[in-house]
Order: structure tokens, then sequence, then C-alpha cells
């Protein structure tokens, strides 16, 4: 991509789209040459792995602060997000949508707003990734009893199970990728 290319196809100025090129160069999301333009990052196997891993990390932090914090209110909002994804998640695309619903909830729920901008900034790596999990066969069902399993040590207030559940619902899902990305375990 080029930045006048960009700029006429939004139909806004350069400057605004300089900005964003920076900002997104300076998060890694973005790499600049001068003779090519700006092209997209593409993650090699290692920095999937460090993704995943520190995604890993994260998640279980805000499932075991969800545990600790969590609104009767927001509790009831993760159930309904379970509830529609039964429902109409149905497509891997639709799975991963409620996947992301999901997990936002716990990190709203999880009350740090540090963890939820640490989250956001992997969200953003992670959109890097091509495909979904949740085109792997049997991962919707896995993925929403683990999701289940995780609201319900919310529920009970169990921190250190709700930890260990998303750390491994985590992992599992860090598995498949690597899986559809790489061929490797």
């Amino acid at each position: 991509m080029r930045e006048a290319a960009l700029a006429a196809k939004l139909n806004v100025s350069r400057t605004p789209i300089r900005e964003a090129i920076r900002r997104l160069a300076s998060e890694g999301l973005l790499e600049v040459a001068a003779s090519r333009g700006v092209m997209i990052v593409q993650l090699n196997n290692q920095q999937v792995r460090e993704v995943y891993a520190l995604r890993e990390a994260l998640e279980g932090a805000a499932a075991r602060f969800a545990a600790q914090h969590a609104s009767q209110g927001e509790i009831v909002e993760m159930r309904e997000i379970l509830e529609q994804s039964r429902q109409r998640g149905t497509t891997p695309e639709a799975g991963a949508k409620f996947n992301r619903m999901f997990h936002r909830a716990i990190h709203d729920a999880a009350h740090n707003r540090y963890l939820a901008q640490a989250l956001q900034q992997l969200y953003d790596s992670l959109a890097l990734l091509p495909g979904t999990t949740f085109a792997a066969p049997g991962r919707a069902e896995a993925a929403y009893a683990e999701h289940v399993a995780i609201l319900t040590a919310i529920e009970k207030r169990d921190a250190d199970k709700a930890e260990t559940l998303a750390r491994k619902h985590i992992n599992a899902a860090g598995k498949i990728r690597m899986r559809m990305m790489f061929d490797a375990p």
C-alpha cells in the first residue's frame, strides 16, 4: 500500500494516513519500505508462539481478576454471550466474533484498565493472523465447553481455577493456530 493511494481510497488527506502508519509501524503491525510502500507484517513461527504465550498469561490474569471483581450483571452478560454463541455462532467467523465478545466481557469484568490496554494491543497483533481457529474441526464445540468452565469458575469466585482454565483455553487455541499456520505443534 502506498500512502497516497490509501488517502485517495479513504477520501482523506495524507496527514492522518501518515500518522496512522507511524503509529501502526511503532506497534510492529506495519513495515514501511521506501521503495515498496507500507506492508502489513506477517508474523513468523516464533512470533506467533510469543503472542500466544503472552495471551495465555494475560487472559489467565483477566479471568482471575474477573473471578475476584465481576459484578452479577457482568456475569449475566457473559452467560448471555455464551447462549448467543450457542445459537448463532454456527460459522467459524460467527464463532470467532462471539469468542471475542466473551473474552472482552471477561476483560471488562476484570476491572483493570492496564490489563485491558495490554490485551487490546495484543489483539491488534492477533488481527495479523490469517483465518480463525474456529475453522479447525471440533474447535467451536471445545471452545464453548472451555468458556462454560471458565465462566463457572468466575461465578463461583474461584480465581485460581478461572485462571488455570483460561490459560488452558488459550494454550489449546495456540496449538491449533500453530498447526494451521505452520503445520507445527
